[in-house]
C-alpha cells in the first residue's frame, strides 16, 4: 500500500483540500486527512497537487507516429468512404515516444483511433498509455464508431472526381451506411435458421452496435451546418452520439443545448491551440469553453493529437481558463468530464475508492504552465518520475 501524504487533492467531486489518497495494487482505496495505515510505504506531498490521471477523450495516438511520415501513418485508410470495418487497436504502436511524452505529462488514458478522411472511419479504443502491447493497455474497447462530416471526406475524394465530393454526399453516403446495417440486423433477428442467415458482412456487422445503441458514433465536424446534420441523422436512427471538435458549436449553443437533453450527447472540444488551417476553422476560438459553459453545457477537451502533442492537453484547458472558463471546470473538462463522456467514469476520471489508481502528480497547480508533471502512476504502478 502507498500513501499519497500531505497534498493539495484535487478529486473532481469535491472542493480541493491538503490531505492523502491511499492506494492498494491498481486502485485507490481511500482519499481524505490523516489517513493511516499499518506498513503502508508513505510519499510526502509536501506543496505538491494530486489530481486524477489527465484523460483525453479525442486522440490519434499511436496511429500517427512521431517524425515519420508515410511509414508511421496508420489513421486514415483513404481507399473508401465507408470503413467501419477498420479499428484502431490493430494499427496502434504502443512504443510510439509519443507516450512516454503524455504519461510526463500527466495524461494516463487517450480515446484515441481513425482520423476523419473517411465518412465512417472504424472504432476508437479507450486506451491507458502505458504498456507494451495493446491488449494490455485496453482501458474499453470498441468505444466508439468513428464518423466524420465537412472538408476532410470532400477533400479526400472529391479532388479525384469520387464520392463524395458534396455534405450532400457525406450525409447521403452515412445514411446509406446505417440502412445497409439497420436492414442486415433485422435479418440476423428474424432468422432462426443459421442455414438461413445472410451472409456476412464486416461492414455492417460492424456498425450493429451504432445502430442497437450500444455504442456511440464519434462524429467529427466542426462547422455548425454540419453539426446541424449530424444531429439530423443520429435523430433520424435513433443512434447515440458524440459531436466531436464541435468547433462552432457554441454559435448554436441553445439548440445544442437542447440536443443535449434531448438525447444525452457528449460535447468534445477542440483542438484549440492551433491554427485555422482550413476555411471550417475560420471560427475557431479559445472563447467557445467559456461561452458553452455560460449556456449551461458540459463537455469535454481534446488535444486531436498530433495536432497538438497529447501532453499540452492541460495548456489548452489553461488558455480557456484564462479566457473565462472557471478554473474547476477546465481541470473537469479534461479528467471527469472526459470520461463520462467516454463511458469509463466507473474507472477513471476522478479520485475515489474503488477507481484505478491513475494518478498525477504536479509541482504547482495543473494550470499553471510552469508547473510539472513529477510523478504519474497508472493502475497504482509508478511509470513517471521525477522526485
Amino acid at each position: 500500500m502507498i500513501i499519497l501524504k500531505n497534498a493539495t487533492v484535487l478529486t473532481m467531486e469535491r472542493p480541493a483540500f491538503v490531505g492523502d489518497v491511499a492506494i492498494d495494487g491498481e486502485k485507490i482505496v481511500q482519499v481524505g486527512e490523516n489517513l493511516s495505515f499499518q506498513d503502508a510505504e508513505i510519499i510526502d506531498m509536501t506543496g505538491k497537487y494530486v489530481m486524477p490521471g489527465i484523460i483525453d477523450a479525442h486522440s490519434h495516438i499511436g496511429m500517427f507516429e512521431d517524425g515519420m511520415g508515410f511509414e508511421g501513418s496508420d489513421g486514415n485508410e483513404i481507399t473508401s468512404p465507408t470503413t467501419p470495418e477498420l479499428r484502431a487497436i490493430d494499427a496502434i504502436n504502443p512504443f510510439d515516444r509519443c507516450f512516454k511524452e503524455a504519461v510526463a505529462g500527466g495524461v494516463t488514458t487517450a480515446v484515441t483511433g481513425p482520423g476523419s478522411a473517411n465518412v465512417i472511419g472504424g472504432t476508437f479504443v479507450a486506451l491507458k498509455l502505458h504498456g507494451k502491447s495493446v491488449e494490455d493497455m485496453i482501458l474499453k474497447y470498441p468505444v466508439a464508431m468513428k464518423a466524420a462530416f465537412g472538408e476532410n471526406p470532400k477533400r479526400c475524394y472529391g479532388k479525384s472526381g469520387k464520392t463524395p465530393m458534396t455534405r450532400m454526399a457525406i450525409a447521403g453516403t452515412l445514411r446509406t451506411a446505417l440502412s445497409a446495417a439497420v436492414e442486415y440486423d433485422k435479418k440476423l433477428r428474424l432468422t432462426n435458421d443459421d442455414d438461413k442467415l445472410p451472409e456476412r458482412d464486416l461492414k455492417k456487422e460492424a456498425l450493429l452496435p451504432v445502430i442497437r445503441r450500444e455504442m456511440p458514433l464519434k462524429i467529427h465536424a466542426h462547422r455548425a451546418d454540419d453539426i446541424l446534420t449530424a444531429i439530423r441523422i443520429a435523430k433520424e436512427f435513433d443512434i447515440m452520439f458524440t459531436l466531436d471538435h464541435c468547433t462552432e458549436g457554441y454559435m448554436i449553443k441553445d439548440i445544442l443545448k437542447d440536443t443535449i437533453a434531448e438525447t444525452g450527447c457528449g460535447v468534445i472540444v477542440g483542438p484549440l491551440l492551433s491554427d485555422r488551417s482550413k476555411i471550417e476553422l475560420r471560427n475557431l476560438t479559445f472563447e467557445a469553453p467559456r461561452k458553452l459553459y455560460e449556456a449551461g453545457i458540459e463537455f469535454a477537451m481534446m488535444t486531436d493529437h498530433p495536432v497538438i502533442p497529447q501532453q499540452y492537453l492541460p495548456v489548452c484547458a489553461a488558455i480557456a481558463v484564462r479566457e473565462g472558463l472557471p478554473e474547476e471546470v477546465a481541470l473537469k473538462c479534461i479528467t471527469i468530464n472526459a470520461a463520462k463522456i467516454a463511458g469509463i467514469d466507473d474507472r477513471v476520471g476522478s479520485l475515489e475508492p474503488g477507481k484505478d489508481a491513475d494518478i498525477a502528480i504536479f509541482s504547482g497547480h495543473p494550470l499553471d504552465v510552469r508547473s510539472r508533471c513529477q510523478m504519474t502512476l497508472v493502475s497504482g504502478k509508478i511509470v513517471h518520475s521525477e522526485l
